[in-house]
């Protein structure tokens, strides 16, 4: 029987509520009619059970609250399976690969498995290889990874006592396990005397005596990343270290990750900004498979095949396909280009204007832009982003305004803010019912919108309930269904996985486009931000000093001052455009340099 089992049956625990409705997916199995226990729902169960053995994927159980997934999986899957937490729960296919001295990069959607494959590979979770009911011992588990590169990886754990150290995903967690300053906490961990190397680098000597409850994000993540390369150990590995940084920090953050190598260690890496990920890693594999239900790592390709294989959606070496549409950032003609055209756009102007926040002074030089357009904000943190988009808003006055009609123009403005903090205390559909009525119900938002984003799975759930990436994603859809002049959206990224992004930058594309609006974006994810500006602002300056944001100019002309400031070069992929970082001081990133072309734009 166990040969044709190719198809798995999830039950979302917390949305299945057998005492809250007639238990409709047991009345209507057809298997169950015959007499077989294929769908169990007792008065004491708390969710129904599936039997896989027993169901014949006919998808007919259909469940009021969405709560059944049965999924027929790829042939030839079921030999490979690594880890299932239980019966009716998420499975995860064969593992990464690492190997010593080199980045392992892993690259795959939300729920896919990346944190459960960490788990496994750093010894803190045994792989059952699908076998929940009676778990093998270590010796049988080896067997079973004969004759691959992981057998003498696992031996290594076993025997060896190879120390695995990860940093975790959500860096906001740290307050609570960590206690004390900055500085006696890296005093503790340093155990390879590298503490005023990492704090120089990671830019951490500001905050050293400070409270690690006190930290924002951004400190956070770089207080992590410091703790982790502070220590000595074998396996090392990375759960998301770019959230929260700027371009600049992401960088540091990743040549300290790689100056971790010695020739029997390993680094292991989950990234989602994809030009990070490209610079950082050796080699990647890719997960693909169905978020919360099973998840497939594909063998280790090189960086450049292995993004490309993710964006394109097809895995050549399995002949297999895992998305509908494959991923490409072909810089399209904007419509400005065309000088007929510009006479219809709308002009807005903005004066000269400063402001003082504490110690912190921030210039703005007048610009102007047009509607129709997404003008990107480039900077490092602290160098007042949020402060000039609160200006706009009209959340913060202006100390000087310089110019003839030194006003303000009172502009109409929807703000999704940096920092979401859920405060409703009831479903996704109220909130957006309370907040965007007209929006929500409106054809055009729907398609354009809230398909996208797949705001309909999150009707029901409470706000309160949700995760970091579906916050975000209610956020942008608030955000984008306020009726406004100008859309003011602060890190559209922080939380989403590559795909959503890809997928959240062309919502915002397609909406502004559509509604003839203007939107400003501040974004640290390049691929992203170059994928979404039609202009740039370019801030200047000593990050939390003094800073000036510049004028808006074009793509070409503000990635090449931003990238300059950087000392980083970029090229364009030939097969999706894609924007890749050279590597420091190789032959193209020096031929760049000389010829002032930070920013690659010919193709």
């Amino acid at each position: 029987m166990s040969d044709r089992l190719t198809r798995i049956a999830i039950v979302t625990s917390d949305r299945c509520k057998p005492k809250k409705c007639r238990q409709e997916c047991k009345k209507s199995c057809p298997v169950v009619k015959t007499g077989k226990l294929c769908i169990e729902v007792t008065p004491a169960s708390k969710i129904a059970f599936i039997s896989e053995e027993l169901c014949i994927g006919c998808g007919i159980c259909k469940c009021p609250f969405e709560a059944i997934q049965i999924i027929n999986l790829p042939k030839d899957l079921d030999k490979d399976t690594t880890h299932r937490y239980g019966p009716n729960t998420f499975k995860l296919h064969r593992l990464p690969v690492p190997r010593p001295g080199q980045v392992l990069g892993l690259v795959g959607t939300n729920g896919i498995g990346k944190s459960t494959a960490l788990k496994v590979l750093a010894g803190k979770l045994k792989p059952n290889l699908g076998r929940f009911n009676n778990p093998p011992d270590w010796q049988e588990i080896l067997t079973y990874f004969r004759g691959s590169e992981l057998q003498n990886y696992f031996t290594r754990i076993l025997e060896d006592n190879l120390k695995a150290i990860i940093k975790p995903q959500y860096v906001d967690h740290i307050p609570r396990a960590v206690q004390g300053n900055v500085g006696q906490v890296l005093d503790q961990k340093d155990e390879r005397d590298k503490k005023a190397e990492l704090c120089r680098d990671l830019e951490l000597n500001q905050v050293i005596d400070r409270n690690v409850g006190d930290l924002s994000g951004g400190e956070l993540q770089r207080f992590a990343i410091a703790v982790v390369a502070i220590q000595n150990a074998e396996i090392y590995m990375f759960d998301e270290p770019s959230s929260y940084l700027d371009v600049k920090q992401r960088l540091k953050a990743a040549q300290v990750i790689r100056s971790l190598l010695r020739p029997n260690s390993y680094v292991i890496v989950v990234e989602h900004d994809l030009s990070v990920l490209d610079y950082l890693s050796d080699f990647i594999c890719c997960l693909y498979g169905k978020p919360g239900a099973y998840g497939v790592v594909t063998l280790p390709f090189s960086v450049r095949e292995g993004i490309n294989i993710f964006l394109s959606g097809f895995v050549p070496t399995e002949n297999l396909r895992f998305r509908d549409e494959s991923l490409t950032f072909k810089v399209a003609e904007t419509p400005q280009e065309n000088a007929e055209e510009i006479q219809t756009y709308a002009r807005y102007k903005y004066p000269t204007m400063s402001k003082t926040q504490g110690n912190f002074k921030l210039r703005v030089v007048e610009g102007e832009f047009t509607d129709s357009q997404i003008v990107v904000m480039l900077g490092e943190n602290g160098t007042g982003k949020t402060t000039f988009i609160r200006m706009l808003a009209g959340l913060l006055k202006p100390d000087t305004v310089e110019g003839s009609e030194a006003e303000i123009p009172e502009f109409n403005v929807s703000y999704k803010p940096q920092k979401i903090s859920p405060k409703f205390q009831f479903s996704v559909r109220q909130l957006l019912h309370s907040k965007i009525r007209d929006s929500y119900m409106h054809p055009q938002f729907v398609s354009d919108v809230m398909k996208p984003l797949l705001i309909e799975q999150l009707m029901d759930q409470e706000v309160v309930n949700l995760s970091g990436g579906e916050l975000q994603r209610v956020a942008l859809c608030l955000c984008l269904g306020k009726p406004a002049d100008i859309y003011l959206i602060d890190e559209p990224s922080a939380y989403l996985d590559s795909e959503q992004r890809i997928v959240a930058s062309k919502v915002i594309k397609r909406f502004i486009l559509h509604a003839k609006k203007t939107a400003f974006v501040v974004e640290h994810d390049f691929i992203m931000a170059s994928y979404l500006a039609d202009r740039v602002i370019v801030y200047e300056g000593q990050p939390s000093v003094d800073c000036t944001a510049n004028s808006p100019q074009s793509l070409l002309t503000g990635m090449n001052l931003f990238l300059s400031h950087l000392d980083i070069t970029f090229r364009r992929d030939p097969s999706n455009y894609r924007p890749r970082i050279n590597k420091l001081e190789s032959t193209k990133d020096r031929e760049q340099k000389a010829a002032g072309s930070y920013y690659y734009l010919d193709d």
